[in-house]
């Protein structure tokens, strides 16, 4: 009876070990790489400081928009920011609309606006100097909103996190209609 409670037992434990095996080996087959980003053959990039000729200016909105874009080239890519000059590929642009409405009314008798929506348009070109890469160049409008509250707070001081929401879409959606592989 011991001898085949220690058999049974050293059955269910090379069961369970070669389980284990399985399960591990199935895990590291079906593993993912998500980098999305195409820069093969791209050494360096420019991205200039796209102007801002939007009718209602934020002097700050044009370095922030370019930095958004630099930053976010610098951490998804290795690709050296040239500061002047021309590289393998290049960004310029410029901000054509900054505007902001008021979105969900809240009394229909005397409409009070229980929300603005802040919206900015820039203008994008991107040229890659490669002949013959995979990534064409491309001129394209990017479009993005942000809708905040109205809790009393003058708007002033919402829009700054506003417009940092905004920079960081704008500047994915370039980055991804440049560089992924979608």
């Amino acid at each position: 009876m011991f001898l085949k409670k220690q058999t049974t037992f050293s059955v269910m434990m090379k069961i369970k070990i070669f389980a284990l095996i399985l399960i591990t080996s199935v895990f590291s087959a079906c593993s993912y790489k998500f980098s999305g980003a195409s820069t093969t053959g791209l050494k360096t990039v420019v991205v200039r400081v796209f102007e801002n000729n939007a009718p209602l200016v934020v002097p700050t909105l044009s370095n922030q928009i370019t930095e958004s874009l630099k930053s976010r080239i610098r951490n998804q890519t290795k690709l050296i920011i040239s500061p002047t000059g021309e590289g393998d590929a290049s960004f310029e642009g410029r901000i054509t609309g900054y505007d902001i409405k008021p979105v969900a009314l809240q009394n229909s008798a005397t409409p009070t606006a229980g929300a603005n929506r802040l919206t900015i348009t820039v203008s994008v070109k991107y040229k890659n100097n490669i002949k013959e890469h995979e990534k064409e160049s491309f001129e394209e409008s990017f479009t993005k909103y942000f809708d905040f509250p109205v809790n009393g707070a003058p708007i002033q001081t919402l829009l700054p996190g506003a417009i940092e929401n905004i920079n960081k879409q704008l500047s994915e959606d370039i980055f991804n209609r440049a560089f992924a592989q979608w």
